[in-house]
């Protein structure tokens, strides 16, 4: 098992990541430039976040509401790699059919070695039809091409080889060379609910992810089957770590865009929302579940919004 980064402080009961605004509209109800995205990065950095995150997503189109667009996510990662010091980053979670599964392996050492292995490799399978039709791949049998790929991902990050034949991918005595500055590459985070995926997370993932879960009681329910998949396929389940994402309002919240994408999200399970230290024993709530990194999109997804919850990463400190 290759461990995920380690950057918080001994008394904090759980590394805390950032979830930083790339789409259209997402940054205050504006389209948030590279500068801005660096600098909320910065600052989060500054403020002791220990991660920060970027959406993989192409173009989210729903029949009632305008498309939007999000900024490229492992060419936001890099340039975030050169930019920051001590935060983990990594996508949430990076769409493993979008890119070859060799060079995606070859694109997460890179961004690893960039970032002097700080990259925590968040992968699923994508969910939203109209971007897969948009850019030319293939919906169909997603968990199979899911599970096919990433035992190329996974052979060429822990060996640095592989040889492989399938039905939807191929690599012949592919080689990852330069290796990056982890000799078995980064960790790799799968998020999923399926059964069929949690057994390819259990074979394969060092981190399960729960996406946008706000209640620790609804993430203990959920490892249960996360558990059982571990022991489906004869591994321990206390060397799988357990992540969730979590939504959060903070004062100003008004001002985040209403576009469907973000208000069905948002809809589906209310915000968690307090003062500081109502966050900071949510938060606590979630480590004593077993959860071990939690991945925080802020409304407002601003630089004052990442001020407004930088009180929250002090008393969660004085736990």
């Amino acid at each position: 098992m290759v461990p995920l980064p380690s950057a918080a402080p001994m008394r904090r009961p759980l590394k805390v990541g950032l979830v930083l605004p790339t789409a259209e509209g997402m940054m205050g109800g504006r389209t948030p430039r590279w500068t801005d995205i660096l600098a909320m990065a910065r600052l989060a950095e500054a403020v002791r976040f220990d991660s920060v995150w970027v959406a993989d997503h192409l173009l989210v189109r729903f029949a009632d509401d305008e498309p939007h667009g999000l900024l490229e996510c492992w060419s936001l990662l890099a340039g975030l790699a050169t930019a920051t010091e001590r935060v983990a980053l990594g996508p949430l979670v990076g769409c493993l059919g979008w890119r070859n599964p060799a060079l995606l392996a070859k694109m997460a050492d890179t961004v690893d070695e960039i970032s002097g292995g700080r990259l925590i490799l968040g992968l699923g399978a994508g969910w939203h039809r109209p971007e897969f039709d948009a850019f030319g791949y293939a919906w169909d049998h997603r968990a199979s091409r899911f599970e096919e790929a990433i035992q190329i991902v996974h052979a060429l990050l822990r060996q640095g080889h592989v040889d492989f034949d399938g039905t939807y991918y191929a690599a012949r005595e592919c080689e990852l060379r330069p290796r990056g500055p982890r000799r078995h590459g980064p960790p790799i985070m799968i998020g999923t609910f399926g059964p069929r995926m949690l057994q390819v997370t259990a074979r394969y993932a060092d981190a399960w992810n729960a996406e946008w879960t706000n209640q620790p009681e609804k993430v203990l329910a959920l490892q249960g089957p996360v558990d059982a998949a571990c022991v489906a396929v004869g591994r321990d389940p206390t060397t799988l770590e357990h992540t969730a994402g979590i939504m959060v309002d903070l004062p100003g919240r008004h001002d985040h865009p209403a576009w469907r994408w973000i208000r069905d999200m948002r809809a589906a399970e209310a915000p968690a929302s307090g003062s500081s230290e109502e966050l900071a024993n949510l938060l606590r709530g979630f480590a004593d579940v077993g959860i071990t990194h939690v991945q925080v999109w802020l409304a407002p997804d601003t630089l004052a919004g990442v001020e407004a919850f930088a009180p929250v990463l002090e008393v969660l400190e004085q736990s």
